[in-house]
């Protein structure tokens, strides 16, 4: 569903499912967020469980690709060891992507139009 489409009562936060968001860096290769569960009137709420989100970026001719993943971790220390090895992974996944995406785009048909359409012109569907 587009956003155009959404209606204003969809977009409402859910109260019982919400986080404090604290972004830590190294100012270098990227950053963790921490998603601390919080019960509605934002005291931590211990029955769920804290979330890690590695983030960084990588440069393509089109530009930077913002890159972003989940670090299953018990801490923020065990979140940055692991950070690494989990953005190389999500890295490779999304040059994966993009090399398909390409080849999907350069196996298009071409269909060239006949002569009663003004000939020698070639159009992509």
């Amino acid at each position: 569903m587009a956003t155009s489409e959404l209606k204003s009562s969809e977009l409402k936060l859910e109260p019982d499912k919400l986080y404090l968001e604290e972004i830590f860096t190294d100012r270098r290769i990227g950053t963790i967020r921490r998603l601390s569960p919080v019960a509605k009137d934002g005291k931590p709420d211990a029955s769920r469980t804290v979330l890690y989100v590695g983030e960084t970026q990588i440069m393509t001719p089109a530009g930077s690709i913002p890159i972003a993943f989940e670090i299953g971790a018990d801490s923020l220390g065990e979140a940055a060891e692991k950070f690494g090895s989990l953005a190389k992974d999500a890295i490779d996944r999304t040059v994966r992507e993009l090399q398909e995406l390409r080849r999907q785009a350069s196996s298009s048909i071409v269909v060239p139009q006949g002569p009663l359409s003004g000939g020698g012109k070639i159009q992509l569907p």
